[in-house]
């Protein structure tokens, strides 16, 4: 979020564009597709309440955000109302360069920026996709979420089914692939039941 805040022109809206946009996916697992796609009516920042439409499968759901979300959303909605005032109001996040000014973002756009700041980053491959990709960022947010229930000693799968539905899956398995998919899930898991295992023989002792 620091290097795209730092994109060029100056005073202009496209750092402040990338900035929120990686900083929303980053907070709220939302796809890249859904940030894009959201209206600037289904921004309530007064409830703290994203709605995403339409979305994969055709489904629709309310996605609540952190406190912590609010003031970014706010500052850039009023950054691109004073810089880019004759844009359709139906849009959220829009391009601010040459023709595509005031126009939606479009995602190869998107992932070109995303390329640029990863390099410029260092950022090294940790997976089986070559590069980090923005989609990771989904997979990050829920793969802490998970990681701090964990740490809280937490039911996670009474809190499944709340963070499928959050995260807009289909399947409530596709959730349950982090615990088995994520190497610091399965350290976390790997000790808790090390941690069972040893206070069994103990009780069966």
């Amino acid at each position: 979020m620091q290097e795209a805040g730092k994109l060029g022109p100056a005073e202009g809206l496209r750092a402040a564009t990338y900035a929120t946009l990686f900083g929303l996916i980053s907070a709220t697992g939302l796809r890249i597709g859904e940030a894009l796609g959201l209206a600037d009516i289904d921004v309530d920042l007064v409830a703290g309440v994203l709605t995403v439409r339409g979305a994969k499968f055709g489904k629709s759901r309310l996605v609540p955000v952190h406190p912590s979300v609010i003031a970014p959303l706010a500052a850039y909605r009023a950054t691109r109302m004073k810089q880019v005032p004759n844009a359709p109001q139906s849009l959220f996040f829009v391009g601010s360069r040459g023709v595509h000014r005031g126009e939606p973002l479009g995602d190869r756009q998107v992932h070109r920026i995303f390329k640029q700041l990863r390099t410029q980053l260092g950022w090294v491959d940790r997976g089986g996709h070559g590069q980090p990709r923005i989609h990771d960022l989904r997979h990050s947010f829920a793969v802490k979420r998970l990681t701090l229930w964990h740490e809280q000693d937490l039911d996670l799968n009474q809190r499944m089914l709340a963070l499928s539905t959050y995260m807009g899956h289909a399947r409530i398995s596709h959730t349950y692939w982090y615990l088995t998919g994520v190497p610091e899930l399965m350290a976390l898991a790997g000790a808790r039941f090390e941690c069972f295992a040893c206070a069994g023989e103990f009780d069966h002792e």
